[in-house]
């Protein structure tokens, strides 16, 4: 199941996705908060990839985690952890982020019912990432921990 907006989607990774995700780049200042889709696609556990389209294009990609690694950020057991969230670099400036990120809540309720909260942590320097994400109903929950490149800020969105 997709859900959509404006010709914008998210929907699982499928295989046909792969080429396409392959080409992703990110600018330097981007690629250190985050990683491209094939560098993080290899199946585990409790790890959903999903594919952001425009039309019938990726333009972008995020993680869902189901797995222990939740407990990290967040005591709620019907939390859902987000990460890697990237936007193809020939692809920014054109709000895919922020819409897929407004899909997020319909597409958490449709797809894993059972989860009512989605957390993520965000590097303290990265502020246009803090910025989309509160935009968008996210809400610093005033927790920190350290990442591999400096303070985490964690941030929560109640799935209603």
């Amino acid at each position: 199941m997709s859900c959509t907006i404006d010709q914008l989607s998210l929907h699982r990774y499928t295989e046909k996705d792969k080429e396409t995700l392959a080409a992703f780049r990110l600018p330097d200042e981007q690629a250190r908060f985050t990683a491209l889709p094939l560098e993080v696609l290899e199946a585990d556990e409790g790890k959903h990839p999903i594919v952001i389209t425009y039309g019938q294009k990726p333009v972008g990609f995020f993680l869902l985690h189901t797995s222990e690694r939740v407990k990290n950020y967040s005591d709620n057991p019907q939390a859902i952890l987000l990460t890697a969230l990237s936007i193809n670099h020939i692809e920014q400036g054109k709000g895919y982020a922020k819409k897929a990120m407004l899909l997020l809540q319909d597409f958490v309720q449709n797809e894993f019912p059972e989860y009512n909260e989605v957390i993520l942590a965000v590097n303290h320097k990265n502020i246009p990432a803090q910025k989309l994400y509160e935009k968008v109903g996210f809400r610093d929950t005033g927790r920190r921990r350290e990442g591999i490149i400096g303070e985490q800020y964690i941030y929560e969105l109640a799935v209603v």
